[in-house]
């Protein structure tokens, strides 16, 4: 199997919007409004819970639009399989204040924040071939770091890996850095 990354471009809004209007979610519907917003809301000024799916597309819709939401698609057969939604830290305003991420400069860190993978496409390497792509561009964009957040306690869905398996990020040369509660820290030298 061929898999094609892209680094997400104003040119791929309609791919992007169709992958999560028809494919991202058919398993996963409560999570459909999603659209991939929720890291780059500001807690401070809006709340998730008062937000609609409408509202979040228009919002991602906007900033893909404008080149300011950065990610990769993976393409197989040349349709969407895959997301992978990877910036530097200061892109994602839900990061600002939160202590336990404090040790490295947001300008310099890039976060791997989430993954979706087209049911029926699952366990084929997609999600290992994003990875590849985000930190070969966070890379390429000057970041020191790789930071990602899988979660922890075994996920027993596929939505509950949206961070990403442990495994994977292990495989790929990533560290844990810390745990938490809910997940761990894991980071990857970029120099």
């Amino acid at each position: 199997m061929d898999i094609d990354v892209r680094a997400l471009t104003p040119d791929l809004l309609a791919d992007y919007l169709a992958y999560f209007d028809h494919t991202a979610f058919t398993d996963n519907p409560e999570w459909a409004g999603c659209y991939c917003y929720f890291y780059l809301r500001d807690p401070q000024r809006e709340d998730w819970n008062t937000r609609s799916g409408e509202q979040n597309r228009a919002s991602v819709a906007a900033l893909i639009s404008a080149g300011a939401m950065q990610g990769y698609l993976a393409y197989v057969d040349g349709a969407v399989a895959g997301w992978c939604h990877a910036a530097p830290r200061s892109f994602f305003p839900i990061f600002a204040n939160d202590a336990d991420l404090g040790d490295t400069d947001p300008g310099t860190t890039g976060a791997i924040v989430c993954f979706n993978v087209a049911p029926g496409r699952r366990r084929q390497g997609i999600a290992s071939a994003l990875l590849d792509a985000a930190v070969r561009g966070l890379t390429d964009r000057g970041m020191a770091l790789a930071e990602a957040y899988p979660g922890k306690g075994g996920a027993t869905t596929d939505a509950g890996h949206y961070h990403g398996p442990l495994e994977m990020y292990l495989r790929a040369g990533f560290a844990v850095v810390r745990e938490l509660e809910s997940c761990f820290v894991v980071r990857k030298s970029l120099a």
